[in-house]
């Protein structure tokens, strides 16, 4: 896969995928969307993959946001036409597979929406998170006002939307915002460790558990227990699942096929 805004590494069953726009702070223009919705649709389909990592590149930034230039002079027709189409950030949260960001420096509004919809995030100390558009203006578009009050209720999501305000990793990871902060030096480590653990399991168990936490917030508690027991159930028409049995039965390491 070759891109002009994105790096694709595979590392084993891990795939580090780049936003590669350091001297943009890898602001999201369109051209750099298009392409995560093309590298992520290779990536569904590559069966050696079982976790993506997302980050940016350099050390200044994740993802800074939106690419403001393309702000100017733009009309709320045309505006709502490229939004209502296929976008990156449901793309990344509806991605079968578990997607980590690894956020290294600043994830401001389109880059904290996209840190938002991956399923963990692990930051550096020196990471900064915000939804500052409301300076602009304007409003959060990528899902903040959604995954931002779903991950950390509606108070502090409104105060963070409101003012515009940044705050700290640390910040983050009290609100529930990030799963972990480590050491800008150990970040690429520990995200990887977690990568490792996750990619050992079950492909198909991680696509069920994923989906039916997912559930949790788009459903209510009746619909969301009667799916969990469907995907429990399709656990069980895979090899995987015999094989986890069988595993544990012989008190061995499972060898999971993602079958």
């Amino acid at each position: 896969m070759a891109f002009a805004n994105l790096l694709i590494e595979k590392r084993g069953r891990v795939a580090m995928l780049t936003i590669n726009r350091p001297d943009k702070l890898n602001a999201l223009n369109i051209p750099t969307r298009n392409e995560i919705l093309a590298a992520l649709d290779e990536l569904e389909k590559d069966d050696e993959v079982r976790v993506v990592v997302v980050t940016g590149a350099g050390e200044k930034a994740f993802i800074a946001g939106a690419d403001i230039n393309e702000f100017a002079g733009m009309t709320a027709v045309a505006q709502r036409a490229v939004m209502k189409g296929r976008r990156a950030f449901d793309a990344v949260e509806d991605f079968p597979k578990p997607v980590i960001a690894m956020i290294n420096g600043f994830a401001l509004g389109g880059g904290c929406e996209l840190a938002l919809a991956c399923d963990l995030r692990i930051a550096s100390s020196k990471a900064k998170f915000g939804q500052p558009e409301i300076k602009l203006g304007i409003i959060p578009g990528g899902g903040g006002t959604q995954r931002l009050t779903r991950l950390v209720g509606e108070g502090k999501a409104m105060e963070l939307i409101l003012t515009g305000d940044m705050i700290s990793a640390d910040e983050a990871e009290r609100l529930g915002l990030v799963n972990m902060v480590v050491a800008p030096e150990e970040l690429e480590a520990k995200t990887m460790e977690m990568a490792n653990k996750i990619a050992e399991m079950s492909p198909v168990a991680l696509a069920m558990a994923k989906a039916a936490v997912k559930n949790a917030g788009r459903l209510d508690m009746r619909a969301g227990l009667d799916a969990e027991v469907d995907l429990f159930a399709l656990c069980f028409s895979s090899a995987d699942k015999e094989e986890g049995v069988r595993a544990f039965i012989e008190k061995r390491k499972p060898e999971f096929k993602g079958r």
